[in-house]
Formats: C-alpha cells, structure tokens, sequence
C-alpha cells in the first residue's frame, strides 16, 4: 500500500480534516491561490517523506487524515464564500475534529473564525498571524474601486470586530490606515515588524506576547521570506527564514492549544513547486505538532 498523508475516507475516524477552501475571488495582484490546496495535497500524498527525523516515527502512520473540499466557491463574492466556508466549518468543529484549512486568498480564513466564534468566547483566543501584510483595512477603498469590507487585506480587522486578540509575525509593509488602527487598539493587537531597523525578536518572546492559551494560526505564506516561497499573491522581500519558522511553530504549539489552523495565499508558479511543497511541509508540521502526544502514546 503506498504511504499518505491522507490516510482515510472515514470522517469519524479522522483525527485532522485538510479542509480545502479554493478561492481568490477577491485577489488584488497575481491570481492562481483557486489552485493551491489541489497542488498542496498533492505534495503531501506523493512528495513529502513521511519520516520525522527529530521524532523517529512516521507520524502519518499513527495520525488519521481525512480531505474534504468545499465546493462551488469559485463564483461567490467574497462575503457569501465567508459564509459558506464557515457553515462548512462549523459541521466540522461539531465533530470535534482539528481542521487545517488550505486556501484560497488570506479571507477565507475568516470563514473559520466566524465559525468558531458560535462555539467560543473570542476574547479567549489569540489569532496567531504570520504574514507581511496586517491586512487591517476597514476595506479596500484606497487601492480598489469595487469598494469591499471583505476584500483579502480586511481579513484581520472582521476577525479584530468578531473580539478576537491579535499577534502578528513578520509584518513588513503598512498601510497609513492599518498602522493608525494598530496604534488606537495595541492592548488587543501586538505587531512583530520584520523592517530593516526591527531587530528579529527572540521566539520565546513573541510566545510570551500571546496572552491567551487558545490559539488559532493563521499562516499566509508570504510572511515567510520568497526565497523559500516565492509562489504568492504579494510577494515582500526579507520575510521569515524557513529554519525560524519552524522553530517558531514548534513552540507555539508546545506552549498553546492550538485549536485550528489555515495555509492561504499560495499561487503555484508555472516552474517551480517549491512554495506548494513548503506548504505541505508546515501542514504536515502542524498535524505532527499538534498530536505529538497521540504520537509516544
């Protein structure tokens, strides 16, 4: 039988759902996110190894993981696809299963945190973003003309309105409007720049700056430097390095309870497979991360 990382069809054994939500309806640069959690999973079901060197197991083998799509996305506007995805995503969250949700542009993420909002106090959560962008605005007036409160880069100021807490990692370019917002709310926003003059902040530091023990991640690929994943909407130099990123995951969920997670704005280029395959790479991460107990039981 050859090995996967998708391991199952049976949504009650699953202990993970890969949940695929392929959407760009609203994207502002380069198009193609539609396709990146096909392209993901199919790193992850015939690219990736299954053999963690640090563990020394093949956490595929011990975890179930189960793939579901959410289908006709494609001709939605942004705030009825928001809608869908979290009717989707609340089904699942009743069953009690960890989701991983591939996008799709950086909004669908909002999708889950609508879903989780009927089930927790979002004030008890801290919305761990890694990102170039703080995707604050109130909406998309200054840079579009078809005016919307649900565009990609107001993804973190709905999450902000539904109460959540926010930490944000990598930030690298600002908007006036969003750096103003962030100024007005910095007990409930805290912001790692990644700029020439911010030195690269310790990770025990940033963990310690989420105040909450829940936590859902929000990982926008290109938060991380486009030297390791060039294949995104809007692409920043100097992000974060791979072997940081990492690390970082690695404590976030040893400190928190982590309760979901999504890998959003991948846009796999037409000659390399290098940002998909990092993606399936934190995926896989995430799911071994999160279950490591499951994993030396």
């Amino acid at each position: 039988m050859i090995d996967r990382i998708v391991n199952t069809k049976n949504m009650k054994e699953a202990n993970v759902v890969l949940l695929s939500a392929p959407y760009e309806n609203g994207v502002s640069f380069m198009g193609g996110t539609s396709k990146a959690p096909k392209k993901i999973l199919s790193c992850l079901n015939n690219n990736l190894e299954l053999f963690d060197v640090k563990l020394r197991c093949e956490p595929a083998k011990i975890i179930k993981t189960v793939h579901k799509e959410i289908l006709n996305l494609k001709k939605l506007i942004p705030e009825k696809a928001v809608k869908k995805i979290s009717f989707e995503y609340y089904k699942l969250l009743n069953n009690g299963k960890f989701i991983i949700m591939l996008g799709g542009e950086h909004i669908v993420s909002l999708g889950a945190l609508k879903a989780i909002v009927k089930k927790e106090n979002p004030k008890n959560i801290t919305i761990f973003q890694i990102d170039a962008h703080q995707d604050l605005r109130d909406d998309n007036s200054d840079y579009s003309n078809n005016h919307n409160k649900y565009a990609h880069s107001c993804v973190m100021r709905r999450a902000y309105d539904l109460g959540f807490n926010l930490v944000q990692v990598g930030i690298r370019t600002f908007s006036k409007y969003e750096y103003n917002f962030e100024e007005k709310n910095k007990k409930t926003i805290t912001v790692f720049p990644w700029t020439k003059n911010n030195k690269i902040p310790k990770i025990e530091t940033i963990i310690k700056s989420v105040k909450t023990k829940k936590v859902y991640l929000s990982l926008d690929v290109d938060g991380i430097d486009p030297s390791f994943m060039p294949g995104t909407g809007t692409p920043v130099q100097a992000g974060l390095d791979w072997n940081y990123t990492l690390n970082l995951l690695e404590k976030l969920f040893e400190k928190k309870d982590v309760i979901g997670a999504d890998i959003v704005e991948v846009c796999p280029q037409r000659d390399s497979v290098l940002t998909e395959f990092g993606a399936a790479l934190l995926c896989y991460k995430i799911m071994t991360h999160k279950f490591k107990k499951k994993l030396f039981s």
